[in-house]
């Protein structure tokens, strides 16, 4: 066996790459092997298209290359193979890139710009990368037709898209609902699953802890006049649109007596100690069942029981209630969570959410409207404790999700969209 030869690295190593290159367009290779394969079994191909919002990175190497082994191997087999390569032209990492050269920091600034100026600037810069991408695919000898290449932003593709659409719609697979998304209010668009997973996604911050007294209202046995029920929060602004406490009808809860205060409490077993000390009494033992139709005094009057349908502000039943932490008893807002959303359609609970796209308070919120809804949380306790609605609060360090593309804290939105049932 002849001895190992290491990569030429010489000035013409390159030259050779560029004259195998050179062959494949004077004899036009690719092509070649397409036409002698015409009338085999297909094997199709569209590529999955590369986001045009910059040249291409060394990245995009490595993923042509797993786009080009199986058209190659399949070829090799002796399928016929078309491949059409093709191009995203639209989204927000196109955007993004345009409201930087234009020193956009928000949808507001895009408006004061123009809609159909910021449109046709995102067209000119999505085009003016094709060259490079181009380059690009020829030089690591990426098999792919490139001259009848598909764009996302071409009519052609966009009717295609709307066609897709209406044949959907023929079998009655698309709906209008809403569901609870994490949501930039910065960007004004909800982020999915797998950009929460990137670089950036999730943060540490600190954010407060509280824990809120709901004063009960014609409390059935064996509750009694003057008990509160105890819940736990980590996103106090939610509390503005509290719609129901859900407890765990299997779990034990107890009245005890707080030791400092002297008030009777209700809050699961397991949670009393850490809670309420080692002094506390407790007085009465039962179950989650028990508690449920409960109602009580919401922590802030802007927003009706009414509002959320008969069981506004009482106690429900769910699945997602622990004892690990908290009270077992637990905050929802309908709009501002996915297992409180969940909730709220098991339970009949109406969706009220008195929050607008840009992250501020609408008017249903009284003398908190027009302001962020991570900015009031010091208000918000401050006003709680004013009215002695306030048992403990403190400070909770956790990782929160972030916009990977702007830094802001996203919020968990309730937003009405449409939706293929699969």
């Amino acid at each position: 066996m002849p001895p190992h030869r290491p990569v030429d690295s010489s000035p013409s190593f390159p030259r050779l790459e560029e004259a195998v290159l050179e062959r494949w367009r004077e004899r036009d290779v690719f092509r070649e092997s397409l036409r002698r394969r015409e009338g085999a079994d297909r094997f199709v191909f569209y590529e999955g298209p590369p986001t045009v919002n910059g040249p291409p990175g060394v990245h995009h190497v490595l993923a042509r290359v797993f786009k080009d082994i199986f058209p190659r191997y399949k070829t090799m087999r002796g399928y016929y193979v078309e491949r059409k390569g093709g191009y995203d032209c639209h989204g927000l990492p196109v955007e993004l890139q345009v409201e930087k050269e234009i020193g956009s920091t928000g949808k507001a600034d895009i408006e004061r710009y123009g809609i159909e100026a910021f449109n046709a600037r995102c067209r000119e810069s999505a085009m003016s990368h094709i060259s490079d991408w181009n380059r690009l695919t020829e030089r690591i000898a990426f098999w792919v037709d490139l001259d009848d290449a598909y764009r996302t932003m071409d009519p052609d593709y966009v009717e295609s898209v709307w066609w897709a659409l209406k044949s959907i719609w023929d079998e009655g697979l698309l709906y209008e609902g809403h569901k609870v998304v994490p949501y930039c209010p910065r960007c004004g668009t909800a982020l999915s699953s797998h950009e929460l997973g990137l670089p950036g996604g999730y943060l540490d911050i600190v954010d407060p802890s509280l824990y809120v007294r709901f004063p009960v209202v014609d409390p059935p046995a064996p509750l009694q006049p003057g008990d509160e029920l105890l819940a736990w929060t980590t996103t106090p602004w939610t509390l503005v649109s509290h719609a129901a406490i859900a407890a765990d009808p299997d779990l034990r809860y107890v009245r005890a007596r707080d030791p400092d205060t002297g008030g009777v409490a209700v809050l699961a077993e397991a949670r009393v100690e850490a809670l309420l000390g080692e002094d506390a009494e407790v007085l009465d033992l039962f179950t989650g069942a028990e508690l449920l139709g409960t109602r009580y005094e919401p922590p802030f009057p802007f927003i009706p029981a009414a509002a959320y349908g008969p069981k506004g502000h009482t106690v429900v039943a769910a699945d997602f209630v622990s004892a690990e932490d908290g009270t077992g008893l637990v905050h929802t807002a309908v709009a501002f969570g996915e297992d409180d959303f969940r909730l709220g359609r098991e339970q009949g609970l109406t969706v009220v959410n008195p929050v607008r796209p840009d992250g501020t308070f609408d008017d249903r919120a009284g003398p908190y409207a027009g302001r962020g809804v991570r900015e009031v949380a010091d208000d918000l306790i401050a006003d709680l404790r004013s009215r002695d609605r306030v048992f403990k609060a403190e400070s909770y360090e956790h990782a929160y999700p972030h916009c990977w593309r702007c830094g802001t804290p996203l919020i968990y939105y309730a937003t009405p969209s449409w939706y293929i049932a699969t």
